[in-house]
């Protein structure tokens, strides 16, 4: 039988968890992934599917890798959530015009209707988590979760 009272249940101050950056960094992601998810849900939209519209806001076509990457989704995910938006009108599939092998994911006007709309609430989100902590905090933020990516 297991001797529970060498086992100190009783924490005091932050666990050795939240001690952890990792930890931290997951957990604010994911309060702020159901945040989102909370504000896209009743336009019947994914945060995945939010992050594709973004990214091809910016650049109306994209390869499908380079697509999976910039949105964090892995190749195989992507393609499944690619086939749901086109059956939404939403995005298109093109070939490429400097290389027929690869297709290209681009953004249709429907797609580019919904991601201004969308846009709209996802700012309101970010204004409030920078309001949440300030805006030289939140710039602060920023620069050293981008150092972190390098």
């Amino acid at each position: 039988m297991p001797d529970w009272n060498r086992w100190n249940f009783a924490v005091s101050g932050p666990s050795p968890l939240q001690e952890q950056l990792a930890y931290l960094i997951a957990s604010v992601n994911r309060q702020l992934e159901e945040e989102l998810s909370d504000v896209l849900k009743p336009q019947g939209i994914a945060i995945e599917q939010f992050r594709i519209l973004t990214a091809l806001s910016i650049s109306d076509c994209r390869p499908m890798r380079d697509l999976a990457s910039t949105v964090l989704v892995d190749p195989a995910s992507l393609t499944k959530i690619i086939d749901r938006m086109v059956v939404d009108a939403l995005v298109f599939r093109a070939l490429d015009p400097e290389d027929r092998r690869k297709v290209l994911i681009c953004l249709a006007s429907k797609g580019k209707a919904l991601y201004e709309q969308l846009k709209i609430l996802h700012d309101v989100q970010q204004q409030k988590l920078i309001s949440r902590l300030s805006e030289k905090k939140a710039d602060q933020l920023g620069g050293i979760l981008r150092g972190l990516m390098s």
